[in-house]
Formats: structure tokens, C-alpha cells, sequence
């Protein structure tokens, strides 16, 4: 493909560029998609002149010449970000668009005024990745992961570069989600970032740092309260975070390292599964397996999704005739979870639940949830974190 360069016919270089490594290394994915949330603003920052450059890895350094309107997005927390950011109208596409759009909007119904529009969004998963959706959305960013496209089978580096030089960069980081070793190709070495590391970054993209650093302080208050609530290691809960499917559980370890954890880790429970060694990013197991590790809690991942009935869980498991002897299960503490794919917003809400989940005697009762509904309306000193403060921040309001 010809380059602006080259031919003298305008492309999305004259809008947003790699540098240094960007092109070498293959520019910067992903962006969020346009569905044009309630939530969007026009406040000073969203719109400055002059480029700026922001690095990230395996991407290296990347000038954007204007802020986004349109971006690309596969995994939902990049849309959480713009979500966050005061920019949810720029997303145009995401995966897994119904449960996530509708668990994000369960935590979004209880900040006035914000909300995300995901029904009419671009999957980017029909028909595997294919390059062709890139060039059909258009966009000003792809927030994903070069590194983790060139791992797919019908991506190359080579793809990597005619879409970044062509269209718009990549800038995304997937591996730091669980500090897996990436699979595709980069040059040079891969950094892992934290949860509010990676949605720093973003916010330099979108030019919105007076919003994240305010976000960033309600969410180190948010891990203040929690970590000198918590109790000793040893009078902590023993805890497992699964998916029910037939006649096992789909299992996910609480406290190792990446921002697929941000939610679990930073509660300390007892992971029931601790010493499982999953080659894959998650593990499986039966009944039998979770009768002997038998957990205290059981958090169930999606839980807050369209997609599984709390009630049913609940049900199938006391119908059970191995399931009914869990202690999680006799005692009723069987929970809703959210989702591993969180930004920011989707963490804050996701700590607090799990917080009051693990330790009710300190951070309170999790409220029964009724099947469908947003996320519980928590009386105003039982939330561990302020609604209005947080809505105010990105509506713009604050």
C-alpha cells in the first residue's frame, strides 16, 4: 500500500504516527469504537493542539497529532478507559459486545449521568480478526496489542505495518494481563504494566491526565480502606473465582500477577487453588476437585452477565449431589463476579463487591442480586467509594 510519503495522498499518518519503534516494532493497535455514550464531554484537555507522543510496550513511542474520535477496541477495559475518560462515544467496536456492554452498564447506572451506548457496536471477532473490519471501522487508534494480533493465524507483522502506516497505529499491551509470555512477534523486550499503569497511558492519548489523576486517587483511597480493613492472613477466607459449564468449573487463580487480578488480588483471600499451575490461562475442574478444595467462597466470573442466572447457579449446585456438600454452598456464599476484561470504572465497583463479599463483618453485606438488575443500590455509608465523586470526574462536572 502506497504511504503518504511516498505518493502525496492524505492517510491516517497525517492524523496519528508511530515513531522510534513504532513502525519497526510494528506501530500501536486498538482503539475504542463509536457508540457514542451519554457520557461524552468537551472539556478543556479533550482537545489540544499540537501532537503528543506517548510510549508504551512492546510498541514503543507514538505521536498522535489530534485526540481520537474513533477507536478500535477488542477487550472491554480499553473501552472502560474511554468510557472513564469522558470519550465513551469515540469506541466503535468490542468483543464479547452484549455481556460486556451490559455488565458495564449495570456499574454505570449507578453514576449519574454516565452510561454506554454498546448495541450497535462492531464485533471484531466475526470471522476471526479480519484485517477488512480494520478498514471498515476506519478509526483514529486500535487499542490492542500488535504483539498479541501477530499471534493469530491470519496475522503478520507485515499486516501489522500496512495497517499501522495506512490507517491509524496499534497501542495496547494484552500480555500484561497475566504476565504471560507474549506469543506473537516484537522487537525488544516486553514490559508488563499495572491495570492503572496501562489506563495512564491511554489518558495521554485522549489528553485527559487532570481526569486520571483524579480517578487514580479515588481508587488508591479505595485500596487504602480495604487494606487496613483486612483481616490476618491466616483468619481470611479460602476463596475460588469459576464459571460454572455442566459438570465442572472453569477456574481462575485470585492473586497472581497481571490486571486480569486487579479486582482479587489486592483482597488477599486464600486461594483455594494456589497451587494448580493452569498452562493455559485458566484451569478446569469437576465437582469431586472442588469438594476437596472446598472454598469458603466461590465468586462466579460473568456473574453480573446476561449470560448466567445466579438463581440457576444456585439452584444447580444445591441440586447437586457433590456440589451441595461445598461449605460456599451450605453457607450461602455463592456471589455474582464481574468480569476479568476491567478498566477502571468496572475495578472500582469490582473491588468493593468482592471486598464485601470476602469480609462482611468489616466492609458490610453484599446485598442480595436479583437476576438482571444493575449493580446493587448500596446505602450511601456502606460504599466504599464515592459515586458522585467518581461520576462528577467523568462527566466533567468535578
Amino acid at each position: 500500500m502506497a504511504n503518504d510519503e511516498t505518493s502525496g495522498t492524505p492517510t491516517r499518518r497525517n492524523y496519528v504516527k508511530g515513531v522510534g519503534g513504532g513502525i519497526i516494532a510494528g506501530a500501536i493497535a486498538g482503539c475504542l469504537g463509536g457508540g457514542g455514550g451519554s457520557n461524552d464531554s468537551d472539556s478543556t484537555g479533550s482537545n489540544g493542539d499540537g501532537a503528543v507522543t506517548v510510549e508504551l510496550s512492546p510498541v514503543g513511542e507514538v505521536e498522535f497529532g489530534a485526540v481520537p474520535e474513533s477507536a478500535f477496541t477488542v477487550f472491554p477495559q480499553y473501552a472502560d478507559m474511554a468510557v472513564s475518560l469522558g470519550h465513551g462515544g469515540a469506541v466503535n467496536s468490542m468483543f464479547s459486545t452484549e455481556m460486556a456492554g451490559t455488565i458495564m452498564n449495570h456499574y454505570y447506572e449507578r453514576l449519574p449521568g454516565v452510561s454506554f451506548e454498546w448495541e450497535d457496536l462492531a464485533n471484531p471477532w466475526q470471522n476471526g480478526l479480519p484485517k477488512e473490519r480494520l478498514y471498515e471501522l476506519d478509526s483514529d487508534v486500535h487499542f490492542v496489542d500488535p504483539t498479541y494480533v501477530t499471534s493469530l493465524e491470519n496475522w503478520s507483522q507485515d499486516d501489522i505495518d500496512e495497517i499501522s502506516e495506512g490507517l491509524a497505529p496499534f497501542f495496547g499491551n494484552f500480555y500484561s494481563g497475566t504476565h504471560a509470555e507474549p506469543a506473537g512477534e516484537y522487537d525488544g523486550e516486553y514490559r508488563y504494566y499495572t491495570l492503572w499503569e496501562l489506563f495512564g497511558t491511554v489518558a495521554q492519548v485522549f489528553r485527559e491526565e487532570e481526569r486520571y489523576e483524579a480517578l487514580a486517587s479515588v481508587h488508591e483511597d479505595l485500596l487504602a480502606t480495604i487494606e487496613e480493613g483486612l483481616p490476618p492472613e491466616d483468619e481470611r477466607p479460602t476463596a475460588v473465582r469459576v464459571t460454572q459449564s455442566g459438570e465442572g468449573f472453569y477456574t481462575y487463580h485470585l492473586n497472581k500477577p497481571g490486571y486480569w487480578l486487579a479486582d482479587t488480588r489486592p483482597l488477599g483471600a486464600v486461594d483455594a487453588f494456589a497451587e494448580e499451575d493452569w498452562s493455559a490461562l485458566w484451569g478446569t475442574v469437576g465437582y469431586e476437585a472442588m469438594l476437596e478444595a472446598d472454598p469458603d467462597v466461590i465468586l462466579h466470573l460473568w456473574g453480573l452477565g446476561p449470560d448466567y442466572d445466579m438463581g440457576q447457579v444456585r439452584d444447580d449446585l444445591e441440586s447437586h449431589p457433590v456440589g451441595s456438600q461445598l461449605s460456599a454452598v451450605e453457607n450461602d456464599r455463592v456471589y455474582p463476579a464481574g468480569m476479568r476484561y476491567q478498566g477502571p470504572i468496572m475495578n472500582l465497583f469490582q473491588l468493593e463487591m468482592g471486598a464485601k463479599q470476602l469480609y462482611p463483618d468489616v466492609f458490610g453485606e453484599w446485598p442480595e442480586y436479583a437476576e438482571g438488575e444493575p449493580y446493587p443500590a448500596i446505602p450511601a455509608e456502606e460504599r466504599l467509594f464515592d459515586r458522585e465523586r467518581v461520576a462528577g470526574i467523568v462527566t466533567g462536572e468535578d
